[in-house]
């Protein structure tokens, strides 16, 4: 990793990075704004845990989706900005430190959000980092000619689902939830709209590599979530035995996790802006399922330790069911496009049917990490004999 010096010039113009510069590496601020971003994905799990633990599985899903959304979001427009037009200079830095300050204010409001539907604080926190984006830019629409119509695109159609976003903050709860599934359309839309007539210039290597890296962070707030739940119900010397199942379990599935990511090279499947919106899009399932996971452990732990308001079946729910959604999103997204054969194919689909039917026999997470276990076997098994091969089309 390496970073530029303290002494970075007041203003740079922002002509738009070379694709194939070479050595392209994640920047300190980057690194910086991510930990800004994994503050609001830790709030937003630990609210999903308390709902989960006190029965509320609906409206739990259903907040910290919608405020995953949120963080996600804006974390991948900086990202893929970053990529095209990092300049670092100290004009850039300041809009990037209003970002994180948008970021902080966001996940401020989370619990809020998620359990009284009150998102004037996330929208504020929102609206904070996209007009941060939009003045970016306009900063580039005047640096880089060749995609001054992109870029303007760009900063109007950010600007004008913020004023939507706002907007929804007036309507009842059932209009307000109609509006926000309107608007992600809207918010997804933006891009597309955006690049038709030229597609920004991001660097492959540095975008696989931030997303890793943001993946390696969001599995590790997951480990953080279940070793604080687990060092609670120690303190309270209860049975170490249920405890330590969730560990050692939670443990092996959060690495068995990391292992099938790691499995196939990223940047090779960034072919083209198709092929790149389909792959970073679909990490929203990847990066709210890992998340969720951690918020599943501590409800392990809580119905080990009898806090839980739940049965035996929800309880194991609350693991199974992100770990397939993590196991489906990532063969999908990122394992199927390496045409890795059927057996890594059969073995996936298989594994998150098995995932799914633990909850019922009462040794959930056990079952699961075993099952991770199987993956991983099957996942270097085929990575050691088959040579690399190429993305499919």
């Amino acid at each position: 990793m390496t970073g530029t010096g303290s002494g970075a010039p007041l203003w740079r113009r922002m002509a738009g990075r070379d694709p194939a510069e070479p050595h392209r590496v994640a920047t300190p601020l980057e690194l910086l704004s991510d930990l800004c971003f994994v503050v609001a994905v830790a709030q937003a799990a630990a609210s999903l845990h308390h709902a989960l633990s006190e029965g509320h599985a609906g409206t739990g899903v259903l907040g910290y989706a919608m405020a995953f959304f949120a963080i996600w979001w804006a974390w991948m427009n900086f990202t893929w900005f970053a990529s095209a037009y990092d300049t670092d200079d100290t004009s850039y830095r300041l809009l990037i430190f209003v970002q994180m300050a948008g970021v902080l204010i966001l996940a401020a409001g989370i619990p809020r959000a998620m359990q009284d539907r009150d998102f004037a604080l996330v929208t504020l926190g929102y609206a904070v980092m996209r007009m941060a984006l939009v003045l970016l830019w306009l900063r580039a629409a005047r640096g880089h000619i060749e995609g001054r119509r992109s870029a303007l695109r760009y900063a109007f159609g950010v600007t004008a689902v913020q004023a939507g976003w706002i907007a929804r903050l007036a309507l009842p709860e059932q209009l307000g939830l109609a509006a926000f599934f309107v608007l992600v359309v809207a918010e997804l839309a933006v891009p597309l709209w955006a690049e038709r007539f030229w597609s920004t210039t991001w660097h492959p290597h540095h975008i696989a590599e931030r997303y890793s890296l943001f993946t390696i962070i969001v599995l590790g707030e997951s480990i953080l979530a279940a070793t604080i739940a687990v060092q609670s119900g120690l303190a309270r010397r209860l049975d170490a035995g249920p405890l330590l199942t969730v560990a050692l379990s939670g443990m092996v599935i959060v690495f068995a996790m990391w292992w099938l990511y790691f499995s196939r090279p990223a940047h090779l499947l960034l072919t083209s802006s198709r092929a790149a919106f389909r792959w970073g899009y679909g990490h929203y399932l990847i990066f709210t399922s890992a998340a969720a996971i951690g918020a599943g452990l501590a409800v392990s732990v809580d119905f080990a330790t009898h806090e839980a308001h739940i049965g035996p079946v929800a309880a194991g729910a609350a693991v199974a069911v992100p770990v397939a959604v993590f196991l489906a999103s990532l063969w999908l997204v990122h394992l199927r496009p390496h045409r890795p054969g059927r057996l890594v194919d059969g073995s996936c689909l298989a594994g998150v049917a098995a995932v799914l039917a633990t909850p019922f026999t009462g040794l959930a997470l056990p079952l699961i990490a075993v099952v991770m276990i199987v993956l991983v076997v099957v996942a270097h098994a085929t990575t050691s004999v088959r040579p690399e091969s190429g993305p499919a089309a």
